[in-house]
């Protein structure tokens, strides 16, 4: 059988694809066998040129909006009533808090957003007061990506399990204002995770020598001793200084993932209702 050219075969498509589309199932077929024979197409892609699909783009399916603006308005309520705290927590925390809330007549939700409230994910909770948090967000700070870094083990908030007392998450909270120009103290904050038990310290500057010298301070006034510390991937924390102080104190140095709060969600809560609220 002679080839035929594209010019041949779009004619062709055109003149026959018409009269496909208007018959009955049986005649489609005997018209479909026809054109694979005389064009030598795929039967499967002669059937798509001749119902005209070819060139339409992908039908998009639009995931059905479940959290509309009321779940979302009560939600920021229940945010900021519980100090800001992470997905996770807050997700833990919802039905007390919505109890409580309405108890003392500062909530009152339709049935319907509650019970879509107390089946909402930690996710989705971080999704839906993400513009939220980003209004008064910092520009983030470069990862150290270095052999340093990649030495000191990763914790997840999954990874904690039932710690024994003396498991601390560490943290910075920057007393600068809403801007980071100048100098500022920060304070250096350790929650334990199994007792909640937070001790804070100032630091006048940014100094790794200076923050061991705090953490030692911070040491004497634990109940009992400290057997982990978890920072985050800010330089202060990460660097040869700390890790060789924790080496010698026999003290587990572990860091979170980068830009996962929630990974640090007790010394984060604890940031909030401790020292921002003081």
């Amino acid at each position: 059988m002679r080839q035929l050219s594209m010019a041949t075969r779009r004619e062709l498509t055109a003149a026959v694809g018409q009269r496909y589309r208007e018959a009955s199932r049986a005649e489609k077929a005997r018209i479909l066998d026809e054109f694979v024979v005389v064009t030598g197409f795929h039967r499967k892609h002669a059937m798509r040129l001749l119902r005209g699909d070819m060139g339409k783009s992908p039908v998009r399916r639009t995931r059905r909006r479940i959290y509309e603006e009321a779940e979302r308005n009560a939600l920021v309520v229940l945010w900021e009533a519980s100090d800001r705290i992470c997905g996770k927590r807050l997700k833990a925390l919802l039905p007390l808090l919505i109890e409580s809330m309405e108890r003392n007549g500062h909530m009152g939700l339709a049935p319907e957003i509650r019970a879509k409230l107390l089946a909402v994910s930690a996710s989705t909770i971080d999704r839906a007061l993400g513009k939220i948090r980003q209004e008064g967000a910092r520009q983030r700070r470069r990862p150290v990506a270095s052999a340093l870094r990649r030495s000191i083990p990763v914790r997840t908030s999954a990874d904690w399990k039932d710690p024994a007392p003396g498991f601390v998450e560490a943290d910075l909270v920057a007393h600068s204002g809403p801007s980071a120009r100048g100098s500022f103290i920060q304070t250096l904050v350790l929650t334990d995770i199994a007792t909640g038990w937070t001790e804070c310290a100032p630091l006048l500057v940014r100094e790794q020598t200076l923050l061991s010298t705090v953490l030692t301070e911070l040491r004497r006034q634990l109940p009992f001793s400290l057997q982990e510390i978890d920072t985050d991937n800010d330089t202060v924390f990460i660097n040869e200084t700390l890790k060789a102080y924790c080496e010698q104190a026999n003290i587990v140095f572990t860091r979170c993932r980068p830009y996962r709060k929630n990974d640090q969600a007790f010394v984060e809560q604890k940031n909030g209702a401790v020292v921002r609220r003081m």
